[in-house]
């Protein structure tokens, strides 16, 4: 592999492994013991304060980031959680904590929203990512980088690790 292969910047897929912690070290998500995650860089498919601290590293570092929530998933905005009634809801979904849904607007936009909690027949709604306004403390190792494929570029992500899987 070529020194330029190994070093990200756009236009690269990075496969990495990672673990999410909050200001308190209590693990939020981790792919230790799981598949690494494939990106294409330059194409803000990760946080961007830690797509901005994987430019310019290479395959087998290990580092660690702070990522404020400006970088991160953004300030929280808004009202905060709302109540909807369950009925509004498709009867055969079923509903938990942290699910992540589109609605869509009166001028038909699609809204992300995220389940917060759910008491009794009301179900509590936020626009806000449930990781909005936190700080998020990433460990990370870059198991490897390659080049894009055409295809990948044209699509905005990559086709798996190495680039071989379909959709």
């Amino acid at each position: 592999m070529s020194e330029e292969n190994s070093v990200v910047s756009e236009g690269k897929v990075v496969v990495f492994h990672y673990t999410l912690t909050d200001d308190e070290g209590e693990t939020i998500e981790t792919s230790k013991d799981k598949q690494p995650l494939p990106y294409l860089h330059g194409t803000n498919q990760i946080v961007k304060g830690l797509e901005e601290e994987m430019e310019g590293k290479s395959e087998g570092d290990s580092f660690q980031v702070e990522v404020a929530p400006a970088k991160g998933y953004g300030e929280k905005q808004g009202p905060g959680p709302q109540g909807v009634d369950r009925s509004e809801f498709p009867e055969d979904v079923e509903l938990y904590e942290g699910m992540a849904f589109t609605a869509e607007a009166e001028d038909g936009s699609h809204l992300p929203l995220w389940v917060t909690s759910i008491e009794d027949d009301e179900v509590f709604v936020d626009s806000n990512h449930p990781l909005a306004g936190e700080t998020l403390h990433f460990d990370v190792d870059i198991v490897s980088i390659r080049d894009a494929t055409d295809e990948e570029i044209a699509h905005g992500h990559p086709h798996g690790p190495d680039g071989t899987q379909t959709h």
